[in-house]
């Protein structure tokens, strides 16, 4: 019985991929259909009751990964999905600044023809106000998105400088 209790705890832990691997593929994921579907396939047995970081990586695999549908009905489905389950999550969680960057990152690379760029000056505000409140490795990743953020001008740059 313990070796069971052991195991499927192993698997449970194995499944989860970890936030530092996830972020580390993100600013990769959309140069290449590849990244994209291996960074979905990293995420697929997250669910819904999993820690919302991760269901917010969900949500945007399935909206890059949406970017690469050939048909179009199929690739409009999934960028629904994924926005639906993006939407949730910062409602689940608003006060959660990566949640924010993801979403952001999202809205300003999407085509303006999907009407999903409603929040980009929210959320840039919302990372601009708490970004001197996350830890270290946080802000270095915050950092370095919105450096390289089209979002943000080279003014609103200098506070993460």
């Amino acid at each position: 019985m313990k070796l069971l209790l052991s195991l499927l705890l192993w698997i449970n832990f194995a499944a989860t991929p970890d936030l530092a691997s996830i972020r580390k593929m993100y600013t990769d994921v959309a140069k290449s259909e590849t990244a994209a579907k291996d960074f979905l396939e990293k995420l697929s047995g997250v669910s819904s009751s999993d820690e919302k970081i991760l269901v917010a990586y969900k949500a945007a695999s399935i909206l890059l990964d949406s970017k690469f549908e050939s048909k179009l009905g199929e690739k409009i489905e999934r960028f629904k999905e994924g926005a639906k389950l993006l939407e949730s999550t910062v409602a689940s969680d608003p006060n959660n600044v990566e949640i924010r960057m993801i979403r952001l990152s999202i809205q300003e690379n999407v085509p303006g023809i999907t009407g999903y760029k409603k929040n980009i000056k929210e959320d840039k505000k919302f990372i601009a106000a708490h970004y001197a409140e996350q830890n270290a490795t946080l802000k270095e990743y915050l950092k370095n998105f919105v450096l390289q953020s089209k979002s943000f001008s080279t003014k609103e740059k200098q506070f993460v400088k």
